[in-house]
């Protein structure tokens, strides 16, 4: 008796003890919303009041500041990973659980359900000690998950081999600007120093100091919406992006995994009506901190997308207007395009909020680099004749075309937060969607480059199909079935096409008409286009494509982008070769499975492609040299500017190697060898390996030029040739066939170059040499890097 008054009497101290929690502090400045909390300046905490025990609500980290640099990857507003979570009691402890959301049984049956629950593991995120318990209210020290890395900014640093740093926690402390509670969901945010030894010049050049990293890390409580939102069903040709799941409760005949698209909720007011408002319209905002003219280029190109809800019978349903400015951007009530600075140029991106449940999009988040209109700015200074000539603020005409891109980046990244992804057939298709990466469309008109119609200025076709896919009302008197599959068979009875990443990548991807910043159905005929094109802008560039006083040293970077303008068309009319048609078919649609590209097409490919082989196309013509003297004191090479072989001398011949080594790499890929071993067997018409690698070789090392410089440039790229061919023949994946090819053909030109060493002694002398030694043990070969590495330079650069 004694033993259990002595019991309850502790619990009653403890109850009281906890009880008394709060009253004990006297500086709390409550905040009420979707969670109650108070912030206690003295202790530097916020306690937090948790009265829903087990009811799910979405959490979202999110970097509030960054570090600055594409190649880190820690950017201002980056979304982190959103996870369903729960408060559950244990003992004294309320746990942070995230269930298991991939595997789950939807039934009615609690057993099932719970027999897949126990089948697959949960993660708890934090444990936290009960401070006060009072009416069925818990209060909790949140502070300590506050501070933690939850971005996992000190891991990516890590992995990037940036450097190894932690959290301090004395140069830490909660940022109460950013620290809000709403109705239906509360935000709070920490200042995080990571404290380490940067291991990379990237980090060291953005840092202050470089062992002390500050950001801020937000975290948003977030209710769940209610269970109105309808899923849609993903289909692989749709051009939407997917979630999905695993459901235990399926029949045996169905498929376990489900598969359903991303989208915002829209329905509309008046559903009966051929055009109504909706009931919430989509509405995205625009960061304040954004210049002018850029701004107004942002918003011009977010509004393009009102078109296409306007065609599936919605008014005002799709809206972009300005963020208030006492509005956090990383608040998960509105949809936000965001102006993001760095250091170098990187790539612009759509995120956003996912309800894992069902995919509804709950934040769309886009990230837009700061520096990529500069880029544009160069590549249209470098095409234009003599811009600087008679004025120094001759800039207008590069001025609209780089805000005429920013205008269809602005489209672009906001469709990915709408919910569709890349279309990397629309440039071959009539350039039927913002969901392309455009290449600028310059023509030539009397010897001179224009720049009018460098870039679209709208959505195209497929962009209204996607978002009819993925929006529009099923009619009634129809199914969402059959409305789903009618309009996959409208977009193909129009000839709209759609193929995306990994299927359009110069290297990895194979189909013939899926290309990244490439224009025209035929890309060959465009890249023997574009040769032209670069010929005769290079024939015009001169001093005055800088302003006065500028260094020369910046006219060899202004070159840069001319000089390299034709890779990414190159990349697209290499793919021809080896290439092959297909759609994301499935059945009953009569779509084209998969076929090879005709020969006459392949065989078009390669004789264009051979020409970015050539010494008349890759030489620098003796007068532009002139331009590029060693580089000015205070303007070293970049990231960006051409390598060289030769010291701080210009390096003509490297770069040329440079532009060649780029072919090389894409017409000698070993994926691409099997497909042409592959294709051949199957049907003799079409081009083989062997016969591809006897053209490369005709029209590179068995040519010669009578001019010397010429000659020497055409060393540089037959040099490439062979160390190219070389790897190929003990590429790792590389199949045997290609690795038997392609020594037998190396063979032959060992001797050919013993037949006809007379035209080119000394090198061909050293192109013996090298074959000799890979000849007496391939497994030690290891390409040389005698090329200089190309310049970062896709037209919104890269890392």
């Amino acid at each position: 008796m004694k033993a259990l008054f002595s019991i309850a009497l502790i619990f009653s101290i403890i109850m009281s003890a906890q009880s008394q929690f709060l009253e004990s502090k006297e500086d709390l400045v409550k905040q009420e919303g979707y969670f109650n909390f108070y912030y206690s300046e003295k202790d530097g905490a916020i306690y937090l009041e948790v009265e829903r025990l087990n009811d799910e609500f979405l959490y979202v980290p999110s970097l509030a500041t960054g570090l600055g640099s594409n190649d880190i990857g820690l950017d201002r507003g980056q979304l982190g990973n959103e996870a369903i979570v729960r408060f559950e009691k244990a003992g004294k402890k309320l746990l942070l659980v995230q269930p298991n959301m991939k595997y789950r049984a939807i039934t009615d049956n609690d057993a099932e359900r719970k027999s897949v629950e126990e089948a697959f593991a949960r993660s708890v995120l934090y444990g936290f000690e009960i401070k006060e318990e009072t009416e069925g209210k818990y209060i909790i020290d949140l502070t300590p998950f506050l501070m933690e890395d939850a971005h996992g900014v000190a891991s990516r640093l890590q992995r990037g081999n940036h450097g190894s740093f932690k959290i301090n926690n004395n140069k830490s402390a909660l940022h109460l600007p950013r620290t809000k509670a709403f109705p239906e969901n509360v935000e709070f945010e920490a200042m995080l120093t990571f404290e380490g030894e940067a291991a990379s010049g990237t980090l060291r050049s953005v840092a202050p100091n470089a062992q002390n990293l500050t950001v801020n890390l937000h975290h948003s409580f977030v209710k769940l919406p209610d269970e109105n939102y309808e899923k849609r069903s993903f289909s692989p040709g749709s051009g939407a992006i997917s979630m999905s799941y695993y459901d235990y409760s399926t029949p045996v005949y169905e498929p376990l995994e489900k598969k359903f698209i991303i989208r915002h909720r829209l329905k509309k007011k008046d559903p009966g009506a051929e055009i109504s408002e909706a009931v919430e319209p989509i509405i995205y905002y625009l960061d304040p901190g954004t210049p002018e003219p850029v701004r107004t280029a942002l918003l011009e190109g977010a509004k393009w997308w009102g078109k296409a809800f306007e065609a599936i019978g919605y008014k005002d349903a799709y809206q972009v207007k300005m963020l208030p400015e006492d509005v956090d951007p990383l608040d998960v009530r509105y949809n936000v395009i965001q102006w993001v600075h760095r250091s170098t140029r990187g790539w612009s991106y759509g995120a956003s909020v996912v309800d894992p449940r069902t995919g509804e999009i709950i934040k769309g988040h886009v990230s837009l680099g700061s520096l990529r209109i500069r880029q544009d700015l160069m590549i249209a200074q470098a095409l234009l004749d003599k811009p600087f000539a008679e004025r120094d603020d001759n800039y207008n005409e590069m001025m609209d075309l780089a805000i005429a891109r920013i205008r269809q980046l602005s489209a672009h990244e906001v469709g990915h937060t709408l919910g569709f992804t890349h279309n990397f057939a629309a440039s071959t298709n009539n350039n039927s969607s913002v969901m392309d990466y455009p290449h600028p469309m310059i023509n030539l008109k009397d010897g001179n480059v224009d720049l009018t119609n460098a870039y679209d200025s709208g959505i195209g076709e497929w962009d209204k199909f996607t978002v009819k896919y993925s929006y529009s009302p099923v009619p009634a008197g129809s199914t969402e079935e059959e409305f789903l599959r009618t309009t996959l068979l409208e977009a193909q009875e129009k000839g709209l096409e759609f193929i995306s990443d990994s299927d359009a990548r110069a290297t990895g991807g194979a189909h013939a008409g899926a290309h990244l910043w490439d224009n025209s159905k035929n890309p060959s005929l465009e890249l023997e286009r574009v040769l032209e094109l670069r010929k005769q802008a290079i024939a015009n560039f001169s001093i005055d494509n800088i302003r006065t006083g500028e260094t020369y040293s910046v006219l060899e970077d202004v070159f840069v982008p001319l000089y390299f303008f034709h890779r990414y068309q190159t990349e697209a009319a290499v793919k021809r070769i080896g290439g092959l048609n297909y759609r994301y078919a499935v059945k009953g649609d009569n779509e084209t499975v998969v076929e090879a590209l005709d020969a006459e097409a392949q065989t078009q490919a390669l004789r264009v492609v051979l020409r970015t082989l050539d010494a008349q196309e890759l030489a620098i013509p003796r007068d532009k040299l002139k331009l590029f003297p060693p580089r000015a004191f205070g303007f070293s090479r970049s990231r960006e500017s051409f390598k060289s072989n030769t010291g701080v001398a210009f390096d003509a011949l490297g770069a040329a190697a440079t532009a060649s080594d780029m072919t090389l790499g894409l017409l000698l890929n070993p994926e691409r060898a099997a497909r042409l071993i592959q294709q051949k067997a199957i049907d003799q018409s079409l081009p083989g390996l062997p016969e591809v690698i006897d053209q490369l070789l005709a029209k590179s090392i068995q040519t010669t030029k009578e001019d010397m410089y010429l000659q020497e440039v055409q060393n540089s790229i037959n040099y490439n040739v062979l160390q190219h061919l070389m790897n190929l023949a003990v590429h790792k994946d590389a199949i045997p066939q290609v690795k038997a090819i392609t020594n037998y053909k190396l063979v032959e030109l060992e001797d050919w170059f013993r037949k006809n060493r007379k035209k080119n002694p000394v090198i061909y002398r050293q192109f013996l040499e090298d074959i000799s030694q890979f000849r007496k043990d391939p497994s030690e070969f290891k390409a040389l890097p005698v090329a200089p590495q190309i310049p970062d330079g896709s037209p919104i650069g890269n890392f």
